[in-house]
């Protein structure tokens, strides 16, 4: 099939293999990927779901390489280029969209196959579902997981960024804010959704514009009743309110594979439920292959665009032991001798999250971790080569944090020492 003829995401879920034995939204989906080795699988018998499908696994990063025909590096300056050039999408009438091909009539998110994956989890999570708000002329479109607290109500963890900041400023008006929650969106809106910018940037702009560029056909969406737009072909689509109201959220097992924090979070209430012929609920495995993909592989073009200011930065590879978020390495191709230092700040500015970052020469494979190994040792001085900085914010994932929130941050130049011939530190 040609990228075009795969826009939704069901075209992708539907490449998966197919388990049609009866499987429970209750630690049943994740005992079945951890025994099919966490391949793409499509759920076709949820236990507590009659009628609806879930699928996991598929949207990798050699996935989409595969199916939209780009290289790694490729795929992210398209990310980078759609960042660049946002568009707007088009609006469709309701009655043209697969989402609002039903209308539950009571509404109840419990019947839909949310799953309980991690024993430790607080219960049954949606963690691939994106939260699009519209207020006052501005929207934003980002992931956000929600810990299913009845049959309309959620607890979402709400970071200190954008939507965060519309919350709080509806509440200090005394106002709910107008949110959509979408699951099983086509991979550019999901990839979009997880880009983070300084400024309220709309990253449903961007993904109309990666959707175009991707495919060749622009991005459709739809107007909810409640004002908010959403892509018309997602698997669904329910219109909510984030209220005034605050409740716990977590234990959950997030990006790096341990428990995060309880925390007092928003709650939203569901007040209708929309979504296509035979959904297939999205429902991707925290710390798995592809959360790291959806999470991490966005920050690879803000990464890339921060370090290019300074050097020549060919690739960036959010490595799987850095759980595709915490640590990244850096391909540059340098021209003086404080470039790789400059590049390892401007890598650490580009991803604030990030804790960790080395950079090499563009001879080294970057998704290989024993050729990231080799540079170190073959090219890597520690006590000279070695950029650390104290009491920087970082990630509220990672567990090693101190208490105030606030971590330290290290880089690793592993480029060949500039100015010296590159024989003795080229392998044959």
């Amino acid at each position: 099939m040609q990228p075009e003829e795969i826009m939704s995401f069901r075209d992708h879920a539907t490449m998966s293999s197919i388990v049609n034995e009866s499987t429970s939204v209750n630690h049943g989906l994740m005992h079945s990927s951890a025994n099919n080795q966490h391949s793409a699988i499509l759920f076709d018998n949820i236990t507590e779901c009659p009628g609806h499908r879930a699928s996991m696994n598929i949207l990798t990063r050699e996935h989409l390489c595969k199916v939209w025909s780009l290289s790694p590096g490729e795929l992210i300056d398209t990310m980078g280029w759609a960042m660049d050039n946002p568009c707007d999408p088009v609006i469709v009438e309701p009655e043209k969209a697969e989402c609002m091909q039903n209308t539950m009539a009571i509404v109840d998110v419990t019947s839909i196959p949310v799953p309980w994956h991690y024993e430790q989890d607080r219960g049954r999570y949606m963690s691939a579902s994106v939260i699009i708000a519209e207020r006052n002329g501005e929207r934003n479109m980002s992931f956000h997981r929600q810990f299913v607290a009845g049959k309309n109500r959620l607890v979402a963890r709400l970071v200190p960024r954008h939507l965060r900041q519309f919350t709080d400023e509806a509440r200090a008006d005394n106002e709910i804010l107008n949110i959509a929650i979408i699951n099983g969106a086509d991979p550019c809106v999901l990839l979009a959704a997880a880009m983070s910018f300084n400024e309220r940037i709309d990253e449903l702009r961007v993904a109309a514009s990666l959707h175009l560029k991707v495919y060749g056909k622009p991005l459709r969406v739809i107007r909810l009743s409640n004002g908010v737009h959403v892509p018309a072909d997602a698997e669904y689509a329910m219109q909510a309110v984030i209220t005034g109201e605050d409740d716990e959220e977590g234990p959950y097992v997030d990006i790096t594979g341990t428990v995060d924090d309880i925390r007092h979070q928003p709650v939203i209430q569901i007040n209708q439920i929309h979504h296509r012929n035979s959904p297939i609920f999205h429902a991707i495995l925290p710390a798995g292959k592809e959360h790291k993909t959806l999470m991490g592989l966005p920050r690879a073009p803000t990464i890339k665009s921060a370090v290019s200011q300074v050097t020549e930065c060919t690739d960036v590879h959010l490595s799987e032991g850095g759980c595709g978020w915490l640590s990244s390495v850096v391909s540059i191709n340098p021209k003086s001798s404080d470039d790789s230092m400059k590049a390892i700040k401007a890598a650490l500015d580009g991803h604030k999250s990030m804790k960790a970052v080395t950079v090499v020469n563009d001879d080294i494979q970057i998704d290989d971790p024993v050729r990231v190994e080799w540079a170190m040792m073959t090219r890597w001085q520690p006590d000279k080569d070695t950029f650390i900085l104290s009491n920087q914010k970082g990630s509220s994932l990672d567990p090693s944090r101190n208490s105030d929130g606030l971590t330290s941050k290290v880089g690793f130049d592993a480029t060949i020492p500039f100015g010296e011939d590159p024989a003795p530190f080229t392998s044959i």
